[in-house]
């Protein structure tokens, strides 16, 4: 099961041509700059109705064009098959699922679970906090659709609440908090929830991998000194805490400020772990995510992986392969230098890519 074939116009710098995808395994292999990378984000693409890469459409079209397509056949089960096509057409996207128009992308994204391990996952464990904030929630939203209404909605409050703030006009401040209250009591008790099934696997993995025992992720949400969760609780809580608002004009808590920390012995681990150990975490997170959305669905994903593997040591990188969990397909780049071959199986399909053309 899993994509079947995928057809290009004017995507990137692809051929416009056809490609096939059927097989279980497919590696890119090819030097910098020559397409691998762009196949990986045009099936990200098909899953999710936006790149990786960027959120401009307008920077996906190929040199000299103005518009791009794809066509993707995902096959779910031998009675199940998915056609998603994406037209950028006039500086528009259209989007249809069997020839059916998508109003909504959330309803595309359980279409075809893709996950995706890149370069800039490194982000989840060095970057902002709003990285580690942004990969649980995506984590949730791969099998919970009510949770992309529920960010969506408390972002579009948040907004409104600031702007009150920003602009000293608090008649209305009593409505949005009361707002505020209830959808982010419900992110903060995914995202609790979320964190205490990840530890379940992460920790494990890090183990296996690097001897070191005891990591953990910890979950500090900004309401954290409530009792509970309770709306009428956190109204108080926002109310006691206006002062500070007024003074700073926007909101200083809610869960836009929640904190995602990797702890060991009870002590940060960022700060003091090694490129390489930060690049592990970073890893073991994807695979951690791939087991959680198979747990909570009982779907296998498929796993985009780009140029994730080069920096690790040929030991950790055996032992990161080994440890993958089960998956409905594997699409992988590597350089033309990689020991791809220690990874392949007999039924494995290779392209070399070359200026955005693909042979076998």
């Amino acid at each position: 099961m899993g994509f079947l074939y995928q057809t290009f116009y004017n995507f990137r710098n692809l051929k416009n041509d056809t490609i096939d995808l059927s097989s279980r395994e497919v590696y890119f292999v090819g030097e910098n700059g020559q397409g691998k990378s762009n196949i990986l984000e045009s099936l990200y693409y098909s899953a999710y109705g936006i790149s990786f890469r960027t959120h401009i459409d307008s920077q996906i079209v190929k040199n000299g064009e103005k518009d791009f397509s794809l066509i993707s056949m995902f096959k779910k089960n031998e009675n199940d098959a998915n056609r998603v096509s994406i037209i950028f057409e006039n500086g528009k996207k259209k989007i249809d699922k069997d020839g059916k128009k998508i109003q909504d992308r959330k309803d595309l994204i359980n279409t075809i679970p893709c996950i995706l391990f890149c370069h800039d996952d490194l982000k989840f464990a060095v970057g902002e906090p709003e990285c580690r904030r942004f990969f649980i929630d995506q984590s949730l939203t791969l099998y919970d659709s009510l949770y992309i209404d529920d960010i969506r909605n408390y972002k579009k409050i948040l907004k409104t609440r600031n702007l009150i703030l920003k602009n000293h006009e608090y008649e209305m401040l009593d409505v949005y908090d009361n707002q505020m209250a209830k959808f982010g009591a419900v992110i903060q008790d995914k995202r609790k929830k979320a964190v205490f099934n990840f530890n379940q696997i992460f920790g494990n993995i890090f183990k296996e991998v690097t001897g070191i025992e005891g990591l953990s992720i910890v979950y500090e949400p900004s309401w954290n000194k409530l009792n509970s969760l309770s709306e009428e609780e956190i109204l108080n809580y926002l109310k006691d805490k206006r002062e500070s608002d007024f003074n700073m004009e926007t909101s200083m808590s809610g869960p836009h400020r929640d904190r995602i920390n990797f702890m060991l012995e009870n002590k940060p681990f960022i700060p003091i772990a090694s490129t390489g150990q930060c690049r592990l975490i970073a890893l073991i997170l994807r695979v951690a995510q791939s087991i959680y959305f198979t747990r909570s669905t009982g779907l296998k994903p498929v796993l985009l992986m780009d140029d994730v593997l080069l920096e690790l040591d040929p030991d950790k990188r055996a032992k990161i392969t080994a440890m993958l969990p089960e998956y409905e397909q594997l699409f992988c780049t590597f350089l033309p230098g990689e020991p791809y071959e220690r990874y392949m199986k007999d039924t494995t399909r290779i392209y070399k890519i070359n200026k955005g053309e693909w042979s076998e």
